[in-house]
């Protein structure tokens, strides 16, 4: 086999030429927007909730996001999980005994320096039974009372926070 012939077999690649202004400008223009679609979506979403541990906000208030978390009723296992808090009063929150009860309304406000809660329940048995809760924040407790709606009834009830 001829040189030549042998030559023609082995291909050899360029090296990488670098990208045109053009190409880079493209590139650098792509990372910069998404890099700032990011920071928009952090900001916004912790502006949304508030849902990051603190003990107590300014002017000595309870940081509303301190009460997310599992809390447990001592005297039937019930359990009401506040799974998140908005700055506009709303609350994710979800009840079990032991199973999923529908929770139709949570709600949570300052009243003074204290921060309450409200929790409806609309399911099989809880027709609009209702939980009206206050922090307790030097006990950690969630106190209050729980108004049973089939037997018309009012129980004082509290919740402590579940390890």
């Amino acid at each position: 086999m001829s040189k030549r012939k042998k030559q023609r077999g082995i291909r050899r690649n360029p090296p990488p030429s670098p990208p045109s202004p053009r190409r880079a400008r493209w590139i650098a223009g792509g990372a910069a927007a998404l890099l700032l679609v990011a920071a928009v979506a952090a900001v916004i979403g912790r502006s949304a909730t508030t849902s990051t541990p603190a003990a107590v906000a300014s002017g000595g208030e309870v940081g509303v996001e301190r009460l997310v978390g599992r809390w447990v009723r001592p005297d039937g296992g019930y359990v009401l999980e506040i799974r998140n808090m908005q700055v506009d009063g709303r609350m994710e929150a979800a009840y079990l005994n032991p199973r999923s009860i529908k929770v139709s309304r949570a709600e949570w406000k300052r009243d003074g320096g204290a921060v309450r809660l409200f929790v409806e329940l609309r399911d099989s048995n809880y027709p609009g039974s209702t939980y009206s809760l206050r922090y307790l924040a030097d006990q950690d407790r969630l106190v209050g009372a729980y108004f049973q709606a089939v037997q018309g009834q009012t129980f004082d009830v509290e919740f402590v926070r579940k390890k």
